[in-house]
């Protein structure tokens, strides 16, 4: 049984739900998202999205929990919007942004050229004696994760020093160094 697929998702005010056979599109403030879905039936009762499964076979209940989150995201994205800050660590660790094009310098020998895509906005902070810090914002959860986890494997941090692109906040596990024995 999916305890995530059964809650209900409250639609707020200001938000348009429209349900169409295997696609919802969800309008509000911040803009217009839609998702597909199969597998399972999704209803609209007073102020609630209520996702249901069609039947009781093994896809259909693995699908339930899956297809309530994706609906919620897009309700909570046209609302509030999703936002994610990376920081840039190491010396010389630089961000620039010109229009949607993102400017790196990351330790290597040449710069990096980052094409963001038009839906997520770009914010670059440099912060004297702080690490420079990388913000994306947009209505669609899964692309600003794309794009963090795209800029994040441009120079993962690595154990010893922690040197590397991190998201803010992120507790990284560093490794001890070699000791010399004698």
């Amino acid at each position: 049984m999916s305890r995530i697929g059964n809650n209900p998702i409250a639609i707020p005010a200001g938000v348009e739900v429209n349900i169409s056979e295997g696609e919802i599109t969800v309008k509000g403030p911040k803009g217009e998202l839609s998702q597909a879905f199969d597998y399972v039936e999704v209803s609209a009762e007073n102020n609630q999205l209520i996702v249901s499964r069609k039947g009781e076979s093994k896809i259909e209940k693995s699908k339930h929990g899956l297809y309530r989150s994706l609906i919620s995201n897009c309700v909570e994205g046209v609302t509030k919007g999703f936002k994610t800050e990376q920081q840039l660590v190491g010396v010389g660790y630089r961000a620039t942004v010109t229009g949607q094009l993102l400017e790196l310098n990351l330790g290597y020998s040449h710069t990096i050229f980052m094409q963001i895509p038009s839906e997520v906005s770009v914010v670059t902070e440099a912060v004297k004696g702080q690490p420079p810090l990388v913000t994306f914002e947009s209505i669609d959860k899964q692309l600003v994760g794309q794009v963090a986890a795209k800029l994040r494997s441009l120079r993962p941090p690595e154990p010893y020093k922690g040197k590397g692109i991190k998201f803010k906040g992120e507790v990284l596990r560093k490794k001890a160094g070699k000791t010399s024995a004698k």
